[in-house]
């Protein structure tokens, strides 16, 4: 393993939580607006006709040969904040994504998160 210092180059593999268990695929990379830094993740998840897009921090993520692997455990990055495959993050639910993952917004009026 190793960190996943572009994680744009990993779009669309397989992504697994500690225990290496599959949780999605890679769909896009959101960074921070303030560091232009990776900051989330949105993961593909569900069956054809039911999928969405989980968020999941970037934050630790590291590459192995085929997978990326997150921080957080499957059953929590499942739950969490999610928007449509073709959807689009709102800025009014961007606090929700770091409340649920008890990660500080901050109080800026700026948007924090943006799809790269």
């Amino acid at each position: 393993m190793f960190p996943a210092e572009n994680l744009r180059d990993w779009i669309g593999l397989k992504v697994v939580d500690p225990a290496d268990k599959s949780i999605g695929s890679l769909d896009a990379v959101y960074v921070d607006t303030i560091t232009d830094q990776p900051s989330f993740l949105t993961v593909k998840v569900g069956m054809f006709g039911r999928q969405r897009l989980v968020f999941v921090p970037a934050l630790g993520a590291t590459v192995t040969p085929k997978a990326v692997r997150v921080r957080y455990p499957k059953d929590l990055v499942r739950d969490a904040p999610s928007i449509e495959v073709d959807g689009e993050l709102v800025v009014a639910e961007e606090p929700t994504v770091f409340v649920y993952y008890e990660l500080d917004y901050g109080s800026g009026a700026e948007r924090r998160l943006a799809r790269r």
